[in-house]
């Protein structure tokens, strides 16, 4: 089953759902199904040896300092 990231149209929260083809993602909010699916982090690739100083953006919860999925203090 995929897990899929979204952003409610009416109310903006973003979340991530398991989507099967029985289930309609709605939103845990507002429960609207306007949604527009994200740009999954784990989906996006980083060129190896490009001169840019650009990387993936921390999980969330991480500390921010190194991206850690395991949380704050992990990398520690």
């Amino acid at each position: 089953m995929p897990l899929y990231e979204y952003q409610c149209r009416d109310c903006t929260t973003r979340f991530e759902t398991l989507v099967t083809a029985e289930r309609r993602p709605a939103c845990p909010k507002c429960h609207g199904r306007d949604l527009e699916r994200q740009l999954s982090v784990f989906a996006t690739a980083v060129k190896s040896g490009s001169s840019s100083s650009s990387t993936l953006p921390s999980m969330p919860g991480a500390c921010g300092m190194c991206g850690d999925p395991r949380g704050p203090g992990s990398c520690n």
